[in-house]
């Protein structure tokens, strides 16, 4: 009943795509490589440099109390150098003298440009503000993650940014009233929750008279208390940041909040992007954004149902296994509500939780070898999702590393519900955010020597969740997810990104309400009915973005079973592994040429 065509055999196959109008006979020529490198550095670096915050991240600290330009404007200017830069690199560097790893970061480059030109079409659909998140929820988490105090100056300058949010607060306003004039303003139901955000911010001592300390504060005095300065010195720059808070950063995020409670009057409930004049254009160009395989919403819509009808199948052997009679439905229902699926609420459970991450993390880094040819040197931790931003944030994510070391990566858990964190999903969420999953992958990409900035920090949706997605069936083959209900963890991961395409597409193309999408991953996956609401909010806001994981997880996929096919006994999973990582963030239809080429070389 539930043999069927498989989903990467629905999907294109893009081998030589774009390296057929090429002639890759000519010699190569290292000074040639040499200019195309620095062509790509300079291009970088001007990243860099328009930055403040990238800086912060890299460890620079340059521009130490700035925040990035977010205005129409700068959007506008970064597509027009990418012009310049696109007409530079066609015109000046010859493709056909480069050696594969350089041309590799050409046709990056040339991607990467060509789609900054592409954006600036729609420079106003996006929502800068949203339920999730946006510029006014993220200024507390960059300060505590990025902006380092190692020295007076530092100081100094994390008072500077904190006085910096009001001109940062004003041209947020002013580009989402643009967006109000252009009629592009959120749905109604983002703002309540974007407001409660922004309330969550400003609370806390010195806002109020409690014992309990604002994030932003809190953060700065554990930083200032560390620093190697007088008394007298720590207690001027307390009462000077007390003193900041309470004026500029309260003054600012009230002005926000002000400005969101009118402009929800005007906010509507018809959610999917299908209500824009344009809106079957902008979708596509998203949709090629996040799967970078030129898909139509039509056929990404049939891989879902088809994926979800496989995965429904593996269910029912699951249900066997632990002589669960009765119908999928009720099965979900089960796994849904019965307390044995779940760690109490409260600090000892989170704990429970987070101790049993730790278990499974080093678990799998014990027996990596038998997947990888190592661990990255960079670092793991992981932790809670922070009290301020646990109501909005999503129930798991991950934060890269310092290339050197220095900070290590972070795998977030959301326990603000543990109802909303099933133990039976704790492994695959694990193996999805840290190893072998996004800290594997990036922490390589940032490791790889010689490989150009722009690719070492940037990339692509679809490689990322696709590879992590992918890297949650890999422990099963060691003999992990012993337990049934652990492995309808995994199954269940994979089935909600098998849902997301369906209802993605299902919002923005076929014009679903809402409330239809609710019910689709109600009826369909075992997820509580919090998570299925929260899904479908993220798809409104965020279109095409959620089906990159399982459009990615299927082409690695399809890659691997043609490599398996094509060596035979010569197929190394070590191997196959390294191919995929060693080469950054790709494009699927890189990647499919980098296996291709590798398969070739065996």
């Amino acid at each position: 009943f539930f043999k069927q065509k498989t989903a990467y055999e629905i999907m294109p196959s893009l081998v030589g795509s774009e390296m057929c109008i090429r002639d890759s006979t000519s010699s190569v020529d290292e000074n040639e490589i040499k200019r195309a490198n620095q062509f790509f550095e300079s291009v970088f670096q001007d990243a860099v440099l328009d930055s403040p915050e990238f800086q912060a991240s890299l460890g620079y600290k340059s521009n130490y109390d700035k925040w990035d330009d977010i205005t129409w404007q700068k959007s506008r200017a970064k597509a027009k150098q990418s012009i310049n830069d696109l007409k530079f690199l066609r015109e000046n560097i010859n493709y056909d003298r480069l050696d594969e790893p350089t041309k590799i970061s050409y046709r990056l480059m040339e991607k990467r440009l060509q789609r900054t030109i592409d954006n600036d079409k729609f420079i106003f659909h996006g929502y800068m503000i949203t339920h999730r998140g946006g510029k006014h929820s993220s200024i507390p988490s960059f300060l505590i993650n990025y902006h380092k105090i190692d020295e007076e100056q530092d100081v100094k300058d994390y008072i500077g940014r904190l006085r910096n949010v009001e001109p940062l607060m004003n041209d947020l306003i002013d580009q989402l009233k643009l967006r109000q004039d252009v009629k592009k303003i959120a749905p109604a139901f983002v703002f309540p929750q974007a407001i409660k955000t922004s309330e969550n911010i400003i609370s806390g001592y010195p806002f109020e008279e409690t014992d309990k300390q604002n994030v932003i504060y809190g953060d700065f005095m554990k930083k200032l208390n560390a620093l190697d300065i007088s008394d007298a010195k720590k207690l001027r720059y307390q009462s000077e940041a007390e003193a900041v808070l309470l004026s500029v950063v309260n003054y600012s995020y009230n002005k926000l909040i002000d400005f969101l409670k009118e402009q929800q009057k005007l906010a509507d409930n018809n959610h999917g992007v299908w209500k824009f004049e344009d809106g079957a254009e902008y979708y596509q160009h998203t949709l090629d954004g996040y799967t970078t395989l030129g898909l139509t919403a039509e056929e990404i819509h049939e891989i879902g149902l088809s994926e979800v009808e496989r995965i429904h199948g593996e269910i029912y052997e699951i249900m066997e296994k632990v002589n669960f009679d009765g119908t999928l439905k009720e099965f979900f229902d089960f796994m849904r509500e019965d307390d044995q699926f779940y760690y109490p609420e409260g600090p000892e459970g989170r704990q429970m939780y987070l101790d049993q991450v730790q278990v499974v993390v080093d678990t799998l880094s014990n027996r990596i070898e038998e997947l990888f040819y190592g661990l990255p040197s960079i670092p793991l931790q992981v932790k809670a999702v922070e009290a301020y931003r646990e109501a909005s944030a999503g129930i798991a994510f991950y934060q890269r590393g310092q290339a050197d070391g220095s900070r290590p990566g972070t795998y977030y858990a959301n326990l603000y519900r543990m109802r909303d964190m099933p133990i039976y999903k704790l492994e695959n969420l694990a193996y999805h955010e840290a190893i072998p999953g996004h800290h594997m992958q990036i922490s390589i990409q940032l490791e790889v020597e010689d490989m150009p900035s722009f690719r070492k920090y940037g990339g692509y949706s679809v490689y990322a969740e696709g590879w992590a997605l992918y890297s949650e069936t890999l422990p099963k083959e060691i003999g992990l997810y012993k337990d049934p209900y652990s492995d309808f963890g995994r199954l269940s991961g994979e089935l909600w990104r098998a849902c997301r395409l369906v209802v993605d597409t299902g919002v923005h193309h076929y014009k679903w309400t809402r409330e239809e999408g609710i019910d689709y991953y109600l009826n369909n996956t075992a997820n509580p009915e919090g998570d299925c609401v929260g899904m479908v909010e993220r798809h409104i806001v965020w279109p095409a973005q959620a089906v990159s994981y399982k459009i990615g997880m299927i082409k690695v996929q399809e890659l691997r079973a043609y490599a398996e096919q094509e060596l035979g006994d010569k197929f190394s999973i070590q191997a196959f592994h390294d191919v995929v990582l060693r080469n950054g963030s790709v494009t699927m239809d890189i990647l499919e040429d980098i296996v291709y080429s590798w398969v070739d070389s065996q």
